[in-house]
Protein backbone atom coordinates (compact mmCIF):
# COMPACT_ATOMS: atom_id res chain seq x y z
CA UNK A 1 0.00 0.00 0.00
CA UNK A 2 1.52 3.37 -1.31
CA UNK A 3 1.51 6.64 0.20
CA UNK A 4 0.36 9.74 -1.53
CA UNK A 5 3.23 12.43 -2.12
CA UNK A 6 2.74 15.31 -1.10
CA UNK A 7 0.57 17.80 -3.52
CA UNK A 8 -0.17 15.13 -5.46
CA UNK A 9 -3.73 13.49 -3.71
CA UNK A 10 -6.68 15.92 -4.35
CA UNK A 11 -4.35 18.62 -6.00
CA UNK A 12 -7.37 21.32 -7.96
CA UNK A 13 -7.99 20.98 -11.97
CA UNK A 14 -8.69 24.45 -12.38
CA UNK A 15 -11.76 26.63 -12.96
CA UNK A 16 -15.00 24.65 -13.32
CA UNK A 17 -17.12 27.53 -13.96
CA UNK A 18 -19.29 27.46 -16.80
CA UNK A 19 -17.62 29.30 -19.66
CA UNK A 20 -18.30 32.34 -20.61
CA UNK A 21 -20.20 33.43 -17.17
CA UNK A 22 -18.19 35.81 -15.21
CA UNK A 23 -17.98 36.53 -11.51
CA UNK A 24 -18.27 39.84 -10.06
CA UNK A 25 -15.18 41.68 -9.01
CA UNK A 26 -14.59 40.71 -5.36
CA UNK A 27 -16.20 37.49 -5.42
CA UNK A 28 -13.37 35.21 -5.80
CA UNK A 29 -11.49 37.08 -2.77
CA UNK A 30 -14.55 37.21 -0.78
CA UNK A 31 -15.22 33.30 -0.68
CA UNK A 32 -11.78 32.74 0.18
CA UNK A 33 -12.36 35.51 3.08
CA UNK A 34 -15.72 33.41 3.97
CA UNK A 35 -14.17 30.06 4.00
CA UNK A 36 -11.00 31.28 5.93
CA UNK A 37 -13.76 32.74 8.29
CA UNK A 38 -15.58 30.05 8.72
CA UNK A 39 -12.76 27.82 9.77
CA UNK A 40 -10.82 30.46 12.24
CA UNK A 41 -14.31 30.85 14.01
CA UNK A 42 -14.63 27.72 15.47
CA UNK A 43 -11.06 27.87 15.91
CA UNK A 44 -10.88 30.96 18.09
CA UNK A 45 -14.13 29.17 19.92
CA UNK A 46 -11.62 26.05 20.50
CA UNK A 47 -9.21 28.11 22.38
CA UNK A 48 -8.63 29.36 25.82
CA UNK A 49 -6.28 31.50 27.22
CA UNK A 50 -5.68 30.47 31.10
CA UNK A 51 -3.56 30.07 33.97
CA UNK A 52 -2.28 27.28 34.08
CA UNK A 53 -1.86 25.69 37.89
CA UNK A 54 -5.43 26.59 39.37
CA UNK A 55 -6.52 27.01 43.16
CA UNK A 56 -7.77 23.20 44.63
CA UNK A 57 -11.45 23.32 45.13
CA UNK A 58 -13.55 20.68 46.39
CA UNK A 59 -15.78 21.03 43.20
CA UNK A 60 -15.32 17.27 42.89
CA UNK A 61 -17.77 16.41 45.58
CA UNK A 62 -20.35 18.10 43.44
CA UNK A 63 -20.24 17.15 39.91
CA UNK A 64 -22.43 15.02 38.75
CA UNK A 65 -21.79 11.19 38.12
CA UNK A 66 -23.70 9.77 35.21
CA UNK A 67 -24.43 5.86 36.11
CA UNK A 68 -22.37 3.50 33.75
CA UNK A 69 -24.90 1.61 33.12
CA UNK A 70 -23.72 -2.28 31.53
CA UNK A 71 -20.13 -0.28 31.02
CA UNK A 72 -17.19 -1.96 33.15
CA UNK A 73 -14.79 0.97 34.68
CA UNK A 74 -11.19 1.02 35.24
CA UNK A 75 -7.40 1.66 34.57
CA UNK A 76 -4.48 1.54 32.36
CA UNK A 77 -1.56 0.92 34.52
CA UNK A 78 1.82 2.20 33.16
CA UNK A 79 4.76 1.08 34.72
CA UNK A 80 7.35 2.97 33.24
CA UNK A 81 5.27 6.16 33.97
CA UNK A 82 4.94 5.10 37.51
CA UNK A 83 8.53 4.69 37.57
CA UNK A 84 9.33 7.73 36.02
CA UNK A 85 7.16 9.86 39.06
CA UNK A 86 9.56 8.16 41.55
CA UNK A 87 6.64 5.84 42.29
CA UNK A 88 7.59 1.62 42.76
CA UNK A 89 5.67 0.32 39.82
CA UNK A 90 4.42 -2.90 42.32
CA UNK A 91 3.41 -0.91 45.36
CA UNK A 92 1.64 1.68 42.82
CA UNK A 93 -0.08 -1.49 41.44
CA UNK A 94 -1.05 -3.32 44.52
CA UNK A 95 -2.31 0.16 45.64
CA UNK A 96 -4.78 0.85 42.97
CA UNK A 97 -5.71 -2.89 42.70
CA UNK A 98 -8.00 -2.13 45.81
CA UNK A 99 -9.89 -0.05 44.35
CA UNK A 100 -13.44 -1.61 43.48
CA UNK A 101 -13.04 -1.21 39.83
CA UNK A 102 -13.77 -3.97 37.20
CA UNK A 103 -11.07 -3.66 34.10
CA UNK A 104 -7.48 -3.04 34.10
CA UNK A 105 -5.52 -2.54 30.99
CA UNK A 106 -1.74 -3.76 31.11
CA UNK A 107 1.38 -3.77 28.33
CA UNK A 108 3.67 -6.40 26.72
CA UNK A 109 6.20 -3.75 26.34
CA UNK A 110 8.22 -5.89 23.69
CA UNK A 111 11.71 -4.21 24.27
CA UNK A 112 11.48 -4.97 28.28
CA UNK A 113 10.12 -8.75 27.18
CA UNK A 114 13.04 -9.21 24.92
CA UNK A 115 15.53 -6.80 25.94
CA UNK A 116 18.31 -8.95 23.92
CA UNK A 117 18.31 -11.19 21.13
CA UNK A 118 17.00 -14.66 22.18
CA UNK A 119 15.61 -14.43 25.26
CA UNK A 120 12.63 -13.51 26.83
CA UNK A 121 11.51 -12.19 30.49
CA UNK A 122 8.24 -11.99 31.12
CA UNK A 123 8.25 -11.75 34.74
CA UNK A 124 6.99 -7.85 35.21
CA UNK A 125 3.99 -8.68 33.41
CA UNK A 126 3.38 -12.25 34.98
CA UNK A 127 3.53 -10.58 38.00
CA UNK A 128 0.93 -8.11 37.06
CA UNK A 129 -1.58 -10.47 35.82
CA UNK A 130 -0.75 -12.12 38.87
CA UNK A 131 -2.00 -9.31 41.00
CA UNK A 132 -4.60 -8.13 38.81
CA UNK A 133 -6.32 -11.98 38.70
CA UNK A 134 -5.72 -12.12 43.04
CA UNK A 135 -7.92 -8.65 43.15
CA UNK A 136 -10.66 -10.15 40.80
CA UNK A 137 -9.97 -7.65 37.78
CA UNK A 138 -10.68 -8.28 33.76
CA UNK A 139 -7.65 -7.89 32.04
CA UNK A 140 -7.41 -5.90 28.29
CA UNK A 141 -3.40 -6.63 27.24
CA UNK A 142 -2.08 -4.87 24.93
CA UNK A 143 0.69 -7.14 23.06
CA UNK A 144 1.99 -4.27 20.83
CA UNK A 145 4.38 -5.12 19.13
CA UNK A 146 5.55 -2.17 17.29
CA UNK A 147 3.54 0.15 19.56
CA UNK A 148 1.64 0.17 23.09
CA UNK A 149 0.53 2.76 25.21
CA UNK A 150 2.58 5.04 27.63
CA UNK A 151 5.44 7.33 26.30
CA UNK A 152 7.14 6.67 24.55
CA UNK A 153 5.07 4.29 22.78
CA UNK A 154 7.41 3.02 20.92
CA UNK A 155 8.72 -0.30 22.14
CA UNK A 156 10.67 -2.23 19.58
CA UNK A 157 14.12 -3.96 20.56
CA UNK A 158 16.61 -2.20 19.08
CA UNK A 159 17.95 -5.87 17.71
CA UNK A 160 14.82 -6.34 15.06
CA UNK A 161 15.68 -2.52 13.34
CA UNK A 162 18.80 -2.49 11.12
CA UNK A 163 18.17 1.14 10.86
CA UNK A 164 15.49 3.88 12.57
CA UNK A 165 11.53 3.56 10.43
CA UNK A 166 12.36 6.41 8.08
CA UNK A 167 10.15 9.62 8.84
CA UNK A 168 7.41 10.19 6.86
CA UNK A 169 6.93 6.87 5.41
CA UNK A 170 4.52 4.65 5.64
CA UNK A 171 5.22 0.90 7.42
CA UNK A 172 4.44 -1.55 4.92
CA UNK A 173 5.25 -5.30 5.28
CA UNK A 174 6.55 -5.34 2.31
CA UNK A 175 9.13 -3.00 2.80
CA UNK A 176 9.35 -3.84 6.46
CA UNK A 177 9.22 -7.44 6.47
CA UNK A 178 11.81 -8.53 9.29
CA UNK A 179 10.37 -6.37 11.21
CA UNK A 180 6.69 -7.62 10.78
CA UNK A 181 7.72 -11.30 10.74
CA UNK A 182 9.62 -10.47 14.47
CA UNK A 183 6.69 -8.49 15.52
CA UNK A 184 3.83 -11.45 14.86
CA UNK A 185 6.20 -13.84 16.40
CA UNK A 186 5.85 -12.04 19.32
CA UNK A 187 2.30 -11.39 19.25
CA UNK A 188 1.73 -14.93 18.88
CA UNK A 189 4.22 -16.20 21.78
CA UNK A 190 2.53 -13.43 24.25
CA UNK A 191 -0.97 -14.63 23.17
CA UNK A 192 0.05 -18.66 24.14
CA UNK A 193 1.57 -17.66 26.84
CA UNK A 194 -1.41 -15.83 28.45
CA UNK A 195 -4.63 -17.55 26.90
CA UNK A 196 -5.02 -19.81 29.43
CA UNK A 197 -5.70 -17.20 31.86
CA UNK A 198 -9.55 -16.85 32.49
CA UNK A 199 -9.35 -12.71 33.47
CA UNK A 200 -8.28 -11.99 30.48
CA UNK A 201 -11.21 -10.58 28.22
CA UNK A 202 -9.77 -8.72 25.22
CA UNK A 203 -6.36 -8.19 23.51
CA UNK A 204 -5.62 -5.17 22.02
CA UNK A 205 -3.35 -4.80 19.22
CA UNK A 206 -1.13 -1.77 18.48
CA UNK A 207 -1.38 1.88 20.39
CA UNK A 208 -3.92 4.47 18.04
CA UNK A 209 -2.14 1.97 15.55
CA UNK A 210 -1.91 3.62 11.99
CA UNK A 211 -1.61 7.27 13.21
CA UNK A 212 1.97 8.93 13.49
CA UNK A 213 3.86 8.53 17.03
CA UNK A 214 2.60 12.25 18.34
CA UNK A 215 4.76 14.94 16.83
CA UNK A 216 8.03 13.42 17.99
CA UNK A 217 7.76 10.54 14.80
CA UNK A 218 6.50 11.13 11.52
CA UNK A 219 6.50 7.42 9.95
CA UNK A 220 2.65 5.07 10.07
CA UNK A 221 2.16 1.92 9.99
CA UNK A 222 -0.29 0.69 7.36
CA UNK A 223 -3.13 -0.73 7.72
CA UNK A 224 -2.04 -4.28 5.67
CA UNK A 225 1.11 -4.61 8.24
CA UNK A 226 -1.41 -3.83 10.94
CA UNK A 227 -4.39 -6.59 9.59
CA UNK A 228 -0.82 -8.84 9.83
CA UNK A 229 -0.73 -8.28 13.63
CA UNK A 230 -4.20 -8.79 14.21
CA UNK A 231 -4.55 -11.99 12.36
CA UNK A 232 -1.99 -13.31 14.50
CA UNK A 233 -3.36 -12.42 17.59
CA UNK A 234 -7.13 -14.16 16.47
CA UNK A 235 -4.73 -16.99 15.20
CA UNK A 236 -2.94 -17.83 18.55
CA UNK A 237 -6.75 -17.17 20.30
CA UNK A 238 -9.43 -16.88 18.24
CA UNK A 239 -12.04 -17.09 21.44
CA UNK A 240 -11.58 -13.31 22.91
CA UNK A 241 -12.28 -9.90 20.55
CA UNK A 242 -9.35 -7.94 19.44
CA UNK A 243 -9.61 -4.16 20.39
CA UNK A 244 -7.83 -1.15 18.57
CA UNK A 245 -7.76 2.15 19.68
CA UNK A 246 -7.79 5.84 17.97
CA UNK A 247 -7.22 8.85 19.25
CA UNK A 248 -10.84 10.98 19.12
CA UNK A 249 -10.15 14.71 17.56
CA UNK A 250 -11.82 17.28 19.90
CA UNK A 251 -10.84 20.04 18.53
CA UNK A 252 -10.51 21.58 14.56
CA UNK A 253 -6.90 21.91 14.51
CA UNK A 254 -5.97 18.99 15.78
CA UNK A 255 -8.79 17.16 13.70
CA UNK A 256 -8.03 18.73 10.35
CA UNK A 257 -4.03 17.49 11.18
CA UNK A 258 -5.10 13.98 11.85
CA UNK A 259 -6.92 13.68 8.90
CA UNK A 260 -3.78 15.58 6.76
CA UNK A 261 -1.56 13.32 7.98
CA UNK A 262 -3.56 9.87 7.78
CA UNK A 263 -6.02 10.81 4.87
CA UNK A 264 -3.97 8.19 2.27
CA UNK A 265 -5.53 5.02 4.71
CA UNK A 266 -8.00 6.62 7.48
CA UNK A 267 -7.25 7.22 11.17
CA UNK A 268 -6.79 4.69 13.93
CA UNK A 269 -10.42 4.86 14.43
CA UNK A 270 -11.62 4.33 10.79
CA UNK A 271 -8.90 1.51 10.85
CA UNK A 272 -10.64 0.21 14.14
CA UNK A 273 -13.73 -0.27 12.25
CA UNK A 274 -12.53 -2.22 9.83
CA UNK A 275 -10.17 -4.83 11.77
CA UNK A 276 -11.15 -5.19 15.44
CA UNK A 277 -14.21 -6.75 17.03
CA UNK A 278 -13.84 -3.62 19.78
CA UNK A 279 -13.50 -0.01 18.62
CA UNK A 280 -11.79 1.89 21.83
CA UNK A 281 -11.83 5.57 21.56
CA UNK A 282 -9.12 7.79 23.52
CA UNK A 283 -10.84 11.05 24.31
CA UNK A 284 -8.80 13.98 25.87
CA UNK A 285 -11.18 17.10 25.68
CA UNK A 286 -8.52 19.44 27.39
CA UNK A 287 -5.07 20.15 26.50
CA UNK A 288 -2.24 22.74 26.00
CA UNK A 289 -0.69 24.01 23.02
CA UNK A 290 2.29 26.28 24.52
CA UNK A 291 3.00 27.86 27.65
CA UNK A 292 4.76 31.21 28.58
CA UNK A 293 5.06 31.44 32.45
CA UNK A 294 1.69 31.03 34.22
CA UNK A 295 -0.38 31.12 31.24
CA UNK A 296 -0.55 28.30 28.83
CA UNK A 297 -2.81 28.33 25.70
CA UNK A 298 -5.27 25.49 25.70
CA UNK A 299 -7.26 23.89 23.31
CA UNK A 300 -11.23 22.65 24.17
CA UNK A 301 -13.63 21.84 21.44
CA UNK A 302 -15.07 19.07 22.96
CA UNK A 303 -18.90 20.29 23.30
CA UNK A 304 -18.77 22.30 20.25
CA UNK A 305 -21.78 21.44 18.22
CA UNK A 306 -19.59 20.24 15.01
CA UNK A 307 -16.70 18.03 17.50
CA UNK A 308 -20.35 16.22 18.66
CA UNK A 309 -21.79 15.43 15.47
CA UNK A 310 -18.77 14.33 14.05
CA UNK A 311 -18.31 12.07 17.27
CA UNK A 312 -21.68 11.19 16.93
CA UNK A 313 -21.46 9.52 13.47
CA UNK A 314 -18.26 8.03 14.02
CA UNK A 315 -20.14 6.02 17.07
CA UNK A 316 -23.49 5.45 14.99
CA UNK A 317 -20.95 3.89 12.19
CA UNK A 318 -19.13 1.32 14.42
CA UNK A 319 -22.46 0.27 16.08
CA UNK A 320 -24.04 -0.50 12.89
CA UNK A 321 -20.89 -1.85 11.41
CA UNK A 322 -21.66 -4.34 14.46
CA UNK A 323 -18.47 -2.94 16.39
CA UNK A 324 -18.09 -3.16 20.17
CA UNK A 325 -17.67 0.07 21.92
CA UNK A 326 -15.42 1.78 24.47
CA UNK A 327 -13.53 4.25 26.17
CA UNK A 328 -9.85 3.29 26.25
CA UNK A 329 -8.48 6.37 27.52
CA UNK A 330 -10.76 8.63 29.11
CA UNK A 331 -8.77 11.74 30.32
CA UNK A 332 -8.27 11.91 34.41
CA UNK A 333 -4.66 13.73 34.20
CA UNK A 334 -3.48 16.87 33.11
CA UNK A 335 -1.85 17.06 29.50
CA UNK A 336 -0.10 20.17 29.33
CA UNK A 337 2.90 21.34 26.99
CA UNK A 338 4.73 19.37 28.86
CA UNK A 339 6.06 15.65 29.14
CA UNK A 340 5.20 14.81 32.80
CA UNK A 341 2.47 16.30 34.12
CA UNK A 342 3.19 19.02 36.68
CA UNK A 343 1.83 18.61 40.19
CA UNK A 344 2.20 21.82 42.10
CA UNK A 345 2.05 22.07 45.36
CA UNK A 346 -1.67 23.31 46.64
CA UNK A 347 -3.03 23.65 43.10
CA UNK A 348 -4.18 21.45 40.16
CA UNK A 349 -3.88 21.60 36.28
CA UNK A 350 -6.08 23.57 34.15
CA UNK A 351 -6.04 20.41 31.49
CA UNK A 352 -7.51 18.38 34.04
CA UNK A 353 -8.38 19.38 37.75
CA UNK A 354 -10.03 16.68 40.25
CA UNK A 355 -13.50 17.61 38.94
CA UNK A 356 -12.77 17.33 35.41
CA UNK A 357 -11.71 13.87 35.92
CA UNK A 358 -15.42 13.38 36.82
CA UNK A 359 -16.92 15.24 34.10
CA UNK A 360 -15.17 14.13 31.35
CA UNK A 361 -16.52 10.04 32.16
CA UNK A 362 -20.00 11.82 32.87
CA UNK A 363 -19.74 13.39 29.31
CA UNK A 364 -18.91 9.86 27.66
CA UNK A 365 -21.49 8.10 29.39
CA UNK A 366 -24.28 10.72 28.14
CA UNK A 367 -23.15 9.51 24.36
CA UNK A 368 -24.56 6.42 24.86
CA UNK A 369 -28.02 7.46 26.47
CA UNK A 370 -30.37 6.54 24.20
CA UNK A 371 -29.12 5.06 21.48
CA UNK A 372 -29.19 1.75 20.68
CA UNK A 373 -25.26 1.07 21.76
CA UNK A 374 -23.52 0.66 24.66
CA UNK A 375 -19.80 1.80 26.06
CA UNK A 376 -18.84 -1.89 27.37
CA UNK A 377 -16.04 -0.14 29.30
CA UNK A 378 -14.02 3.24 30.06
CA UNK A 379 -10.64 2.83 31.31
CA UNK A 380 -9.45 6.31 33.45
CA UNK A 381 -5.47 7.41 32.08
CA UNK A 382 -4.02 8.91 34.97
CA UNK A 383 -3.82 6.29 37.87
CA UNK A 384 -0.04 6.70 38.65
CA UNK A 385 -0.57 10.83 38.72
CA UNK A 386 -3.31 10.06 41.24
CA UNK A 387 -0.90 8.22 43.43
CA UNK A 388 1.94 11.56 43.23
CA UNK A 389 -0.56 13.80 44.07
CA UNK A 390 -1.59 11.38 46.92
CA UNK A 391 2.08 11.37 48.31
CA UNK A 392 2.19 15.08 48.00
CA UNK A 393 -0.83 15.50 50.26
CA UNK A 394 -3.19 16.21 47.77
CA UNK A 395 -5.84 13.11 47.62
CA UNK A 396 -8.52 14.68 45.63
CA UNK A 397 -8.00 12.62 42.83
CA UNK A 398 -7.98 9.72 44.44
CA UNK A 399 -11.32 10.78 45.95
CA UNK A 400 -12.88 11.88 42.53
CA UNK A 401 -12.34 8.02 41.22
CA UNK A 402 -13.41 6.55 44.66
CA UNK A 403 -16.78 8.77 44.18
CA UNK A 404 -17.36 7.59 40.49
CA UNK A 405 -16.77 4.13 41.23
CA UNK A 406 -19.52 4.21 44.16
CA UNK A 407 -21.73 6.98 42.40
CA UNK A 408 -21.66 5.19 38.99
CA UNK A 409 -23.90 2.51 39.80
CA UNK A 410 -27.30 2.16 38.65
CA UNK A 411 -29.95 3.69 41.23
Amino acid sequence: MGRAEPGTKGAPRGDRRPAGVRLPRGTVAGAGAAAAASLLLPVARELRLKRAARPLTDRWQQVRVEPRGAGQLGISFRPLQAAALGLDPDDALRELLAYPFQLIRLAAYWNRLEPRPGTFEPGELDRQLDAAERAGKQVIVCVGPVKAFGYPEFFVPAHHLDQPLREGALVTPDQHRRLLAAGTAFVTRVVERYRDRAAIMAWQVEHEAVDPLGLEHSWRLSEEFVRCEVDAARAADGSRPVLLNGFLPTSTPVRLQQWWRTRDQGDSLAVAQRLADIVGIDFYPRHALASAGPVSLYLDGSRARRQQRRRERLLDQAAAAGRRLMIAEGQAEPWEAVTTPPSPAGRAMYSCRPEDLIANFSQCMRWAQGKPFVLEGYLFWGAEYWLLRDLQGDSRYLRAFARVLECAEEP
